[in-house]
């Protein structure tokens, strides 16, 4: 399988995935401001948006957008699978919690550099709700679920992005106690490590250009 990532972006998820599962694809960069790969070649071809994650499985076929690559991914290993068909409605439900009300609604327009102050005020007030309900649910648990599953590796991704905008979740602290507590994971804490550097190296090459 060939995955096709970003530095610290979203696509992070899915890296997280592939190491908790002790496993790893090849990992294809793409500069998602050029829309290339590393080597040159033309991105746009393997997702016309220009975004990150895309999946190739080894059949061939393209997979986008978290909410299909991260269960995909999760079928492939024991330790991922969820073991019924409840967990993985539960699995796929935080996945569109994750998605549409973090991801998208409120991170986005926060790290957008094209958002204006009233984007930015709409989308922290959306933040602060939504945090608070995860929050709420999170108090006394260790994870999402009962274990750790892929939802929790495209929360922590998300999370991480609280750091690059000044968003700090002490006001949430169950929220907060998870990120330090997931960030500590192995596997995790590798994923971080990884695209940390590759994302100084993406910038640095960009101020070169």
């Amino acid at each position: 399988m060939d995955l096709y990532f970003a530095p610290l972006a979203c696509s992070m998820a899915s890296r997280i995935a592939f190491y908790e599962a002790g496993a790893a694809p090849r990992f294809v960069e793409v500069d998602t401001r050029a829309k290339r790969l590393a080597d040159g070649a033309d991105y746009l071809p393997i997702n016309p948006l220009g975004q990150v994650p895309v999946l190739r499985t080894d059949d061939g076929m393209l997979l986008r957008e978290n909410a299909v690559l991260l269960p995909y991914i999760a079928e492939q290993f024991p330790a991922l699978r969820p073991t019924d068909a409840a967990e993985a409605l539960q699995i796929r439900q935080w996945l569109g919690f994750i998605g549409t009300e973090l991801h998208k609604l409120a991170f986005t327009p926060l790290l957008d550099p094209a958002s204006n102050d009233g984007a930015r005020a709409y989308a922290r007030a959306k933040a602060g709700q939504r945090l608070a309900y995860l929050d709420s649910h999170l108090a006394g648990r260790d994870f999402l679920l009962d274990r750790f599953t892929v939802a929790d590796a495209y929360l922590v991704t998300v999370l991480n992005w609280s750091r690059a905008m000044a968003l700090d979740l002490t006001s949430w602290p169950a929220v907060k106690d998870y990120f330090d507590r997931i960030t500590a994971r192995p596997a995790v804490a590798r994923a971080l490590a990884e695209e940390i550097a590759l994302y100084q190296q993406l910038q640095a090459r960009r101020q070169a250009a």
